[in-house]
């Protein structure tokens, strides 16, 4: 089912659903993180790297979740690989992020984001928004129904009025 369908029946009916391998993500504190569970909150998808030039832009995510969390918005972070500058275990992103950039943010485990290995999310990505991540810290704005609402490339930094902007008029 599509994500937008999966997210609008949970909301339309209230009820907890389990949502599609699209939908579900290895956490990297171990179990599953179900896109799904934020049905009716914007959610901003993010493919991180411990080792890349924009790492530093871990900062301004945090600060946009601390800033909008309160008001529904998620942001997660999606480590990978895909561009040889990650850390080799998700138990060692993990402490990196909260060591470096007390990061408390939900994070999978690390996954491909490109590719034919690509995750079902990123697959569907590609597929239904003509989206693929070239870098990484490229990011994926959904609205509460899984809808995309814009992408980004990696140099648009977290806090930009481009990013503020689109999640003030979701939330509004």
């Amino acid at each position: 089912m599509h994500l937008a369908l999966t997210l609008a029946a949970l909301m339309m009916t209230g009820t907890a659903m389990a949502g599609t391998a699209r939908d579900t993500f290895n956490n990297i504190d171990g179990g599953q993180i179900d896109l799904s569970d934020w049905a009716g909150r914007p959610i901003l998808v993010v493919n991180t790297a411990s080792l890349c030039g924009y790492t530093p832009q871990f900062e301004g995510l945090q600060a946009l979740y601390d800033l909008y969390r309160e008001r529904g918005l998620v942001v997660l972070a999606v480590p990978s690989n895909d561009f040889a500058q990650e850390l080799a275990t998700g138990a060692e992103v993990k402490d990196y992020c909260e060591t470096t950039f007390g990061l408390d943010l939900p994070m999978t485990d690390i996954t491909h984001v490109k590719g034919p290995e690509a995750h079902p999310f990123f697959q569907w990505l590609l597929k239904d928004a003509g989206f693929e991540p070239q870098w990484n810290f490229n990011k994926v704005l959904l609205d509460g129904s899984g809808t995309v609402v814009a992408t980004y490339g990696s140099g648009v930094n977290p806090l930009s009025p481009k990013i503020t902007d689109a999640v003030d008029g979701l939330l509004n």
